[in-house]
């Protein structure tokens, strides 16, 4: 069977993919019966016997590495994951220039995870927990592996670059809206430098990196997994929860107190250095920055997504923020 033919909602060249699907075919002992492109380099693959998910690397490092990784959680006794898998396999798979894992398959709810129901919110926060729980007794072993994260050095940049895309960003928001974003941003790093103590002093852990809700995957029995490790880093926890706050505010209608009614993240809500950076508009400088990076600003779908991102809340998030900062004075 062709690759062309094997999705209707074809990701990437059929020529590739069909020379893919005959590797693949070369190199597992079980007969494929269908390749899927799920996203760039990511694939799900049945199998006459079994189903997989081939994920593509840019180098046998970056492999090498979640393959451990991934070893380490199972080891530790974190099993709400998934394993790579050897024994499918002839040999490592590597195919013009990228190498390919052969992950586990986690069949998935019929119902997907969201941020829509505290329920949700709470399960994903406490799988998070579990998760730091685990990583910290094996950071060590990583330090030399992973880089540190270093957020107000991230956040610090991700402002440089929105500001020099301002030529372009003027074109769709007003000057009050742009100058707003840019005194929230400079306010919260403010703070977060004057109180980064804070972060110094919580034990390390791994930190996940990417705690957006499609990372957050239950499966067909109703156990939540945490899944693609692929922005892994040593730093503090709380990194990981200002992310996962971030993510979830838009659901929440930029409630401070259902964000402090989610335990661990409420206790968070009494030290400044958390509020500060609570405070930085992130996922706005991100989708703006890498829209046009990508020169993407063409497409009217994705300005659209990233104006609703923008425009759609930020009353809301004003309002939010006007709390952080009289929580602060």
């Amino acid at each position: 069977m062709k690759a062309s033919k094997t999705s209707r909602s074809q990701k990437g060249d059929d020529d590739y993919l069909n020379r893919l699907l005959s590797y693949f075919k070369s190199q597992f002992y079980e007969k494929i019966i269908q390749m899927v492109p799920i996203q760039k380099s990511v694939y799900l693959l049945k199998t006459d016997g079994n189903t997989y998910i081939i994920k593509g690397y840019r180098s046998n490092n970056r492999l090498k590495l979640q393959e451990a990784f991934t070893a380490t959680l199972r080891t530790e006794g974190f099993l709400k994951s998934y394993i790579f898998l050897t024994n499918p396999m002839k040999e490592q798979l590597f195919f013009e220039g990228t190498y390919f894992g052969c992950m586990e398959y986690i069949p998935p709810h019929k119902t997907a995870f969201s941020y829509h129901s505290h329920r949700n919110r709470q399960e994903g926060l406490d799988l998070l927990v579990q998760f730091h729980q685990t990583t910290a007794s094996v950071e060590n072993r990583y330090r030399t592996l992973l880089p540190k994260g270093q957020l107000i050095e991230k956040w610090t940049e991700r402002l440089k670059v929105f500001s020099g895309n301002l030529p372009l960003i003027k074109y769709y928001l007003d000057d009050y809206m742009i100058s707003e974003l840019i005194s929230w941003a400079n306010w919260s790093l403010a703070g977060m430098i004057k109180k980064r103590r804070f972060f110094q002093k919580e034990q390390e852990v791994i930190l996940h990196g990417d705690v957006a809700y499609h990372n957050f995957l239950r499966d067909q029995n109703g156990q939540l997994n945490l899944i693609d490790f692929d922005l892994i880093s040593i730093g503090p926890p709380s990194f990981d929860y200002l992310q996962y706050a971030n993510r979830i505010l838009p659901s929440i209608d930029w409630s401070l107190d259902k964000l402090g009614s989610l335990k661990q993240i409420g206790k968070y809500l009494d030290e400044e250095a958390f509020l500060y950076a609570l405070a930085f508009p992130s996922d706005i400088f991100r989708e703006w920055n890498r829209m046009i990076r990508q020169k993407a600003y063409t497409d009217k779908a994705k300005i659209g997504q990233v104006m609703d991102l923008t425009v759609n809340q930020f009353h809301l998030r004003k309002k939010f923020i006007s709390q952080l900062q009289e929580k602060v004075k």
